[in-house]
């Protein structure tokens, strides 16, 4: 996919857990650990606002569109 999730780079420079930012945002730790990984199929704007707020960061700090490469 060719969306690239920052969201351990944006935590690893806030120097905050994802127990600590499960626990700003109200969403569970498994939840958070799919979008962490990648995993996740979608995010709610209301989700990535509350992110965004907690690691005072932009949406783009933490989301990245990377174009695949054919072949």
């Amino acid at each position: 996919m060719p969306i690239i999730v920052n969201l351990d780079v944006m935590m690893a420079r806030r120097k905050m857990s994802l127990n600590e930012l499960s626990e700003k945002v109200d969403l569970t730790l498994s939840n958070l650990s799919i979008l962490k990984t990648g995993k996740a199929k979608a995010v709610r704007f209301s989700t990535l606002e509350a992110i965004c707020k907690a690691l005072d960061c932009q949406p783009g700090d933490i989301l990245e569109y990377e174009e695949e490469e054919e072949g």
